[in-house]
């Protein structure tokens, strides 16, 4: 079996390591940078998490008629420095693939390396997902601006 293609980005936050990796458990801020009208144009339906390792997530929202329910399992919680979990979409089966998030501090905030290992079948859509990444961790920059709340 071919290896897993592996996109990565990398991003500096502002903020501390602990309001970025909380930021990756909390349903609110999640409808605020990871899905919703800040990014694309799409409704977030529901937002559940059950933040331990095991534990499972599914962010449902509504883009372009459809409703789209991306899932997964959190394997590795490790807070602030490093949250691992499976990622994928609901009615796709075998689509899983896997994330794994690092953050590091640095004088006046941290740094994320962010790394998506998808299946060898899902080689087509590597840049689309270095891109969708990126831009929702630009959009998480924007969150994090200010006091926590």
């Amino acid at each position: 079996m071919p290896p897993p293609i592996l996109v990565q980005v990398a991003r500096e936050f502002d903020a501390s390591p602990e309001r970025v990796f909380d930021a990756w458990l909390n349903p609110e801020l999640i409808g605020r940078w990871m899905f919703g009208p800040a990014l694309r144009e799409e409704t977030v339906l529901r937002i559940a998490v059950d933040p331990r390792e095991g534990g499972r997530f599914a962010f449902l929202v509504l883009r372009g008629g459809d409703e789209i329910d991306h899932v997964g399992e959190y394997l590795v919680l490790a807070r602030p420095h490093r949250l691992v979990f499976t990622w994928g979409v609901a009615a796709i089966a075998d689509g899983d693939s896997r994330v794994t998030v690092d953050i590091a501090p640095r004088a006046g905030g941290c740094t994320l390396e962010l790394a998506h290992e998808l299946r060898p079948e899902w080689a087509e859509f590597a840049d689309r997902t270095r891109d969708g990444w990126t831009e929702m961790l630009g959009c998480l920059a924007g969150v994090l601006i200010g006091p926590p709340g």
